[in-house]
């Protein structure tokens, strides 16, 4: 099957338009990326307020003109009113696909792909176990290859460490991070584990220069943030992974390496995250992190493959639909 032209559509937040490109990737797509941002009044009424392609874009939102593409995949609250009225003017030929919760009926959209957590059903919708991501066999494959060399010193077994931060829902403080670090420099210490640890953006000054206190002078590789981000190849050259659950994506990239996946438990939470949390671990995809490693084997999420396959075989079948019309 040819592949189909497709544009990915958020407001340009990393954790949206990755789930929308790695879907995209998935289908066989090149994706082109359209970042969009509504002006008042939309921008406060949307998702009910009808939209105007013309009217309610705001400065430096990429243009929405024809050709309209075979497969639109978007995600949040701003680009909900966008797709539909490019549904409206595609004349229903777009294939219109919503990642995580519209907040209009869901028959509006030709399919809408939750969590399992937010506990919602319906003829077009499609639950997964945890976000949709880029993360292949094959693109941790290369990443890991190519960055190897430059990690031969860090010692086997390997652990991924990959800290976020303080987000709306969570919260990860100087005693919490001091905590971490010392658990993570007694693996290093005692057990000989070679660390490679990705702080990010929300780690924080402080968080970040205490972990880097603590794992001074051990087997242990921290990204500084500067040159090409090792997050793949990190995942790649790892045996376990140990992520703080701040980040539904992050976990859920890690669980689809099939490699003993550890939460690291920080301050605050929702009952969402809690029950994915607690999802992951009664399927045995993960367990706390408690400072100590151990090692089994699981079923990886698949859901991007799994949802990719889904948009295929549909978009195929109403192409069908449309040649008997016709």
């Amino acid at each position: 099957m040819t592949a189909p032209t497709c544009w990915v559509m958020t407001d340009g937040k990393p954790g949206m338009e990755n789930q929308c490109l790695g879907l995209a990737e998935a289908v066989g797509a090149a994706p082109i990326v359209k970042r969009i941002a509504l002006k008042s009044p939309w921008r406060q009424a949307t998702p009910y307020l009808p939209v105007s392609l013309r009217m309610a874009l705001g400065t430096g939102s990429d243009a929405l003109v024809p050709p309209w593409p075979d497969l639109l995949i978007t995600s949040g609250r701003q680009a909900v009113g966008l797709a539909l009225a490019i549904r409206r003017k595609s004349g229903g030929r777009t294939f219109c696909v919503h990642i995580q919760n519209p907040g209009v009926p869901f028959f509006r959209f030709d399919l809408v792909v939750l969590p399992r957590h937010d506990r919602k059903s319906g003829a077009n919708v499609l639950l997964t176990r945890g976000a949709l991501h880029r993360v292949t066999p094959e693109r941790l494959a290369e990443a890991a290859a190519r960055f190897a060399p430059k990690l031969a010193h860090i010692p086997r077994p390997r652990a991924a460490v990959l800290i976020g931060g303080s987000n709306g829902v969570y919260h990860l403080d100087p005693t919490i991070m001091g905590d971490v670090a010392e658990k993570l420099a007694a693996l290093a210490r005692e057990r000989g584990i070679g660390l490679l640890v990705t702080p990010s953006r929300r780690t924080g000054t402080d968080n970040e220069a205490i972990l880097r206190a603590r794992l001074r002078d051990l087997p242990a590789e921290i990204w500084d943030g500067t040159g090409e981000n090792p997050y793949f190849a990190f995942l790649g050259l790892a045996d376990v992974v140990i992520a703080t659950c701040d980040s539904v994506s992050m976990i859920s990239e890690a669980a689809s390496t099939g490699k003993p996946v550890y939460v690291i438990e920080l301050a605050g939470g929702s009952a969402k995250f809690r029950q994915f949390h607690q999802m992951l671990y009664e399927d045995a995809v993960a367990r706390p992190f408690t400072g100590d490693l151990a090692d089994w084997t699981y079923a990886p999420l698949d859901d991007t493959a799994r949802v990719a396959a889904e948009v295929t075989r549909r978009m195929a079948a109403r192409r069908g639909g449309h040649a008997k019309a016709a």
